[in-house]
């Protein structure tokens, strides 16, 4: 993945944007215009016109192109927003200069911190999903950042930037493109460029395994392709000398390429979409790679359940019972919720080596869809603490989650008359809740966070990202990983 050229400067004179056509000036919140911004008098004339006091540039972000033909967009930074209202605020900014497709980029801004959520924007909105048009537009080539920051201080935030970026590329991708084989390639080709471990498990091994949850969803496929595969990222420095509390994490992601429903096919509105039904998977890859990048001091165990859940003679049915790697009975109620199968497996095998923490990531369930919408993704946590973590994870990086119950009463509805648990019901009540039970009996009372992706995709752009694909949870895992 190529970004832009990034050149940086000092924040001292605006007359060094004169040369680049296209501009966006970040300054503090303030009762007047610096004396020296750029076309200050037609700014003051434009914000008389539209009848906005300069406090409202914090909110509303304008743009206006100059006599020689350059465009530069204005906003004013206000410390009391939210993470996620600052972001929201940049995004807005950038894509007033980004929707003509420059080539060159200049972001103003003094202050640090505010700098690097500029420049992170900036890197994510420039970054083109892959299409298969003729003409597509052109692609930003330079970043000129004028800011406190040198080129030291920008490895945390590219290295970020590319794992959003990453998630949201794997999951734009066709389903012809991206299949469990192609998938496997390319993250073969990412962990050697990452210096990571790679453990592959084959269906044919899984099969001998006993892995019987995930091998009913992949044996729908004609291909044997479907995998579990296992990464690894080891720090330079051991973790356990450096951290207090996480030093051994695991992360899950499903990765369900395309999604039928099996069986129980999904209609034309339902199925369209579906093979984005991964991202999880490309998230917890993402988060891997990012915390190798900015070594981070925790060892990270990231396992990717990857499959397709495709309807054919062979596909598993209502009314099989399968029994899980872990001895576990399992009675299928609904050949779509095959995420849950896929995950129950992946999580025995995540917990064998004892970690610190687990955490799950996946786009699971329509009803947590009903419950927040997309702007936000839901959580379930084995412990108030730790819920505690995650939400303060998602006010510090801008990706909200909200918290759900693990209430036990609630199991009652999985108890099965023929095996151990249920796989769902056909009620479709509280789904998101019955999933996170069902996937908890997996977890082999480690603790563990599991994350049902709502926000992976919002329509019009979420925070700091103005595509549909969000790449939600990325910066929300990094910055729970990145706490000691």
């Amino acid at each position: 993945m190529s970004l832009p050229r990034i050149a940086t400067h000092p924040a001292v004179e605006f007359s060094l944007l004169n040369t680049i056509s296209h501009v966006l000036i970040l300054i503090p919140l303030a009762t007047s215009l610096p004396a020296d911004l750029p076309a200050r008098d037609q700014w003051l004339a434009v914000l008389k016109r539209k009848d906005l006091t300069l406090p409202r540039l914090a909110k509303t972000p304008l743009a206006i192109d100059l006599p020689d033909g350059r465009r530069v967009a204005l906003l004013m930074s206000d410390a009391t927003l939210s993470r996620f209202e600052q972001l929201t605020r940049l995004r807005k900014a950038v894509m007033l200069l980004l929707e003509e497709s420059p080539k060159t980029l200049a972001l103003w801004a003094t202050d640090a911190d505010v700098s690097r959520d500029l420049l992170f924007t900036a890197l994510v909105n420039s970054f083109p999903l892959p299409v298969r048009k003729k003409k597509s537009a052109t692609a930003l080539a330079k970043i000129d950042l004028f800011s406190p920051l040198d080129s030291a201080d920008l490895s945390p935030v590219i290295a970020l930037a590319k794992a959003n970026n990453l998630a949201r590329e794997l999951t734009a991708l066709a389903p012809n493109e991206l299949t469990p084989a192609t998938y496997r390639q390319r993250i073969r080709r990412l962990v050697k460029e990452h210096g990571l471990g790679i453990e592959e498990y084959g269906l044919k091994q899984l099969k001998k395994m006993g892995a019987g949850a995930f091998c009913a969803v992949a044996q729908g496929s004609h291909d044997d392709d479907a995998a579990i595969v296992h990464l690894t990222y080891r720090p330079s420095v051991p973790a356990n000398k450096t951290r207090k509390k996480l030093k051994n994490v695991a992360l899950v992601g499903k990765g369900i390429c395309f999604d039928t429903g099996g069986h129980n096919l999904k209609p034309a509105r339902s199925m369209a979409g579906m093979h984005e039904d991964m991202n999880g998977s490309a998230v917890a890859l993402a988060i891997t790679l990012a915390a190798a990048e900015m070594q981070l001091p925790v060892a990270i165990d990231c396992w990717l359940a990857i499959a397709h859940n495709h309807i054919s003679a062979t596909a598993y049915k209502q009314n099989d019972i399968i029994t899980a790697l872990d001895g576990t009975t399992i009675e299928v109620v609904h050949t779509d919720a095959e995420g849950r199968m896929v995950l129950a497996d992946t999580l025995t095998l995540a917990t064998r080596n004892k970690p610190d923490l687990v955490v799950d990531f996946a786009t699971l369930t329509g009803s947590m869809h009903t419950a927040v919408g997309t702007r936000h993704s839901g959580i379930f946590a084995s412990a108030a603490p730790l819920a505690d973590l995650a939400v303060a994870a998602g006010v510090t990086s801008g990706e909200r989650v909200c918290v759900f119950p693990l209430a036990e009463d609630y199991a009652v509805a999985l108890e099965s008359k023929v095996a151990d648990v249920k796989q769902c019901t056909l009620d479709g009540e509280a789904d998101h809740i019955l999933a996170a039970l069902f996937l908890q009996r997996f977890t082999s009372k480690r603790a563990w966070l599991h994350v049902d992706l709502s926000a992976a995709s919002c329509t019009g752009g979420l925070g700091a990202v103005a595509s549909d694909l969000t790449g939600f949870g990325v910066a929300w895992g990094v910055t729970l990983l990145a706490q000691d």
